[in-house]
């Protein structure tokens, strides 16, 4: 019914950049808001950065300043510009979406999430 498909984590040395892509896909009527979370093994998962349909961002104290995160709302996509990397990044990241579907376009909003990606940071 709804996709989210993220790509771009990957291994990069501590101060390195990398941009995550999450692309949504299926029978999506609007979509109300967007966020990246993260989490390590034994722990909670954890917001990272949300953005509303009008553009609105939040973001973890722990990443302001280091993070940006954008969309195209044309491509139902959203991207997370990740720099000056610390070790305590290293996290699967994951794509959540705020939605609603076409076979329900006044109902409660859906929740759905993608399968994650790794993001490594070491030297």
């Amino acid at each position: 019914q709804v996709q989210l498909v993220e790509s771009g984590g990957g291994l990069v040395q501590p101060g390195g950049s990398l941009r995550l892509s999450c692309a949504a896909s299926g029978s999506i009527f609007s979509i109300n808001a967007m966020g990246w979370y993260r989490q390590v093994p034994g722990k909670e998962r954890e917001l990272v950065a949300t953005i509303t349909r009008g553009g609105s961002t939040n973001y973890a104290d722990s990443v302001k300043g280091r993070f940006t995160m954008s969309s195209d709302n044309a491509k139902n996509t959203v991207y997370l510009q990740m720099n000056s990397l610390k070790p305590e990044d290293t996290a699967v990241y994951y794509c959540n979406a705020d939605l609603r579907v076409y076979v329900d376009p006044r109902g409660a909003p859906l929740n759905f999430w993608g399968q994650g990606t790794p993001v490594t940071v070491s030297s």
